[in-house]
């Protein structure tokens, strides 16, 4: 990235946040029990995968409102993710020492996703 120049949705943190929190699920949900492999482990992922995902494809839309949606997409994906978590947490999946610092992650990318939407629906 040049000086701060936006070329590829790779430069955006947001995707970055996104990447970085796909890989902690995938992390964290290799010490699931393999019973929940079709289960809980294949929601997490697909959940957290969704995120960079759409964040990725929206800046490649032609459109800023089609980006726009690809963001509202990745929004809801991360509010599904979050869910996932918390519910693994609730049946002892998981414990919180391990579950906060995604969770936390999740937040931090909740908030830069936000903060981009707000900027685009601002300049339209």
């Amino acid at each position: 990235m040049v000086a701060g120049k936006i070329q590829s949705y790779r430069d955006l943190e947001v995707w970055r946040q996104g990447m970085a929190l796909a890989e902690g699920c995938y992390r964290l949900t290799k010490t699931f029990p393999k019973e929940e492999v079709y289960g809980m482990v294949a929601q997490i992922r697909r959940a957290a995968v969704s995120v960079p995902a759409n964040i990725a494809e929206g800046y490649g839309r032609e459109y800023r409102n089609d980006y726009i949606r690809f963001l509202r997409i990745a929004q809801g994906s991360l509010k599904e993710l979050e869910t996932h978590l918390l519910l693994a947490l609730r049946v002892e999946l998981i414990t919180t020492k391990t579950s906060q610092p995604i969770l936390a992650q999740c937040e931090s990318t909740g908030k830069l996703l936000r903060a981009l939407l707000r900027a685009l629906q601002k300049s339209q």
